[in-house]
């Protein structure tokens, strides 16, 4: 199984556009208040913090950057070819190492665990753009990577964030630039019931460890001049046995 060809070439479409500069992409906020915030909801329950990182759905690699400064081996992996050339491009020390991966496809998942062992994994808003029948495939991919030994980190939106989305999106004056780009390439946000991604991961053999609600930080702003943070939840999970 892998992505359709239409969600394929949304995410191309989108990233081959999208200016370079960091904060110019709706989610491509400061690692500070992203990947650095969720590393301490993830760092109490690594069995082991020197377990290769992968940082699935990079993007353009704004967080794996952070990541890798903070972690022997960071991976950033992402079904976008454009992306990629994006991440590299903003990587020219060759922090981290980049790897286009469709985290559906088995065949392709397993490759990379075995070429890394078992890993650790972050997960920022990649599981609620999913198409509906790519979210359990996914989540089978994550588990894959965890392995026995490793850990995953998800921050996804909550059922709420999706009203404030289309909101925006329909308003007088239409979405904020930012957020114009994402519903132009058919990047909607899905609806994923806030219950369903527990689900997921018992149904791909992880525990849920540890669970909470954390805003999910933008780059965009409200007319009044406060930054955008849309409700999200946050899970750690693993295998325990």
């Amino acid at each position: 199984m892998s992505v359709t060809s239409r969600y394929r070439e949304a995410w191309e479409g989108f990233w081959s556009q999208a200016p370079e500069e960091q904060g110019a992409v709706f989610w491509d906020a400061e690692p500070a208040l992203t990947a650095g915030a969720h590393l301490a909801l993830l760092e109490p329950h690594l069995v082991d913090p020197g377990l290769p990182l992968v940082d699935l759905g990079c993007g353009n690699g704004t967080q794996t950057r952070f990541l890798a400064d903070r972690f022997r081996h960071v991976v950033g992996a992402d079904l976008s070819a454009a992306a990629l050339d994006h991440a590299r491009h903003c990587d020219p020390a060759g922090q981290a190492r980049y790897r286009q991966l469709d985290a559906v496809e088995k065949a392709e998942v397993q490759a990379l665990h075995a070429e890394l062992g078992d890993a650790n994994v972050y997960v920022r808003g990649v599981l609620h753009q999913c198409e509906p029948d790519d979210r359990q495939p996914f989540v089978d991919g994550l588990a894959t990577l965890v392995g026995e030994r490793g850990r995953a980190l998800l921050v996804e939106l909550s059922e709420a964030a999706r009203p404030l989305l289309l909101g925006l999106a329909q308003g007088a004056e239409g979405p904020p630039p930012k957020l114009a780009p994402i519903f132009r390439h058919g990047i909607a946000p899905g609806a994923v019931a806030d219950d369903a991604v527990p689900e997921y991961l018992h149904a791909a053999g992880l525990t849920v460890l540890a669970d909470g609600e954390a805003p999910l930080v933008t780059t965009e702003y409200a007319p009044d001049g406060t930054r955008l943070e849309l409700p999200s939840k946050w899970l750690v999970a693993g295998r325990t046995t």
